[in-house]
């Protein structure tokens, strides 16, 4: 079952419109070009009715952390028009086939058996699954993610599975308050994209930066900005995998 939201249909547009506002005006404070950064709509425990909300507002990527949730939502809506699905949450092995299945996006892989899993069980005829590598900028213990030092074996490894299209990297760094202390881990997402480029890999997505650190993560080269609360409201977390 979907969570409950408060917020009606006529708020998620206006929303959507401030949070683009955000992303147009921190893309020309930091010479960014524009229409450069996409914005994600992070729609985890919220219902359909707030999906549809966003989509007629314009919206078409899609986040969701909770598999039985998503796959309910998948479901229901797939009569709607180019809508992209992305799985940000952490996954487990036995839970990657429905991901393979059914998901056009994986921000969160930070292990080769993982990829080595969804690569196996992307179905035939579809397009290669894509992938972001979840790094542990911050060497949080509680947090998921690799090392920036176990990065480059890791990309690698995965970048040469068959059904899978490693696109870039994605973190969650530790929270923290003003520009620049929020700048310093996506800054250093950005240097560990450039040197994996600089290795031969072709990646073009840092998925960083949500409703409170956005601009910042905009400043270091987000291509991605993961926003829910700015757009759907608070979340509600009895929600279940």
């Amino acid at each position: 079952m979907t969570g409950k939201t408060q917020t009606e249909p006529n708020e998620i547009a206006a929303h959507i419109a401030a949070v683009e506002a955000r992303i147009r005006a921190a893309e020309a404070r930091f010479g960014r070009p524009a229409g450069s950064v996409k914005l994600l709509a992070v729609s985890k425990t919220k219902p359909i009715e707030a999906v549809e909300a966003a989509y007629r507002a314009g919206l078409r990527a899609f986040g969701e952390n909770y598999l039985q949730d998503a796959l309910v939502k998948i479901e229901t809506l797939k009569t709607l028009e180019d809508l992209e699905w992305h799985f940000i949450g952490p996954l487990q092995s036995n839970k990657t086939r429905p991901v393979a299945e059914h998901f056009h996006w994986l921000h969160t892989v930070d292990r080769l058996k993982i990829a080595q899993r969804l690569s196996d069980q992307r179905p035939a005829g579809m397009s290669p699954l894509n992938l972001c590598l979840q790094v542990n900028v911050s060497a949080e213990a509680s947090k998921s993610g690799c090392s920036l030092e176990e990065l480059p074996a890791l990309a690698e490894a995965v970048a040469a599975l068959p059904n899978l299209r490693l696109r870039g990297l994605m973190c969650i760094p530790a929270r923290s308050t003003g520009l620049e202390a929020q700048r310093a881990p996506f800054r250093a997402l950005c240097e560990a994209m450039e040197r994996l480029n600089h290795r031969g890999l072709s990646l073009d997505t840092l998925s960083m930066g949500m409703s409170d650190d956005l601009e910042a993560a905009i400043a270091e080269g987000a291509t991605l900005v993961r926003v829910g609360t700015a757009l759907f409201g608070a979340r509600d977390y009895g929600l279940k995998t």
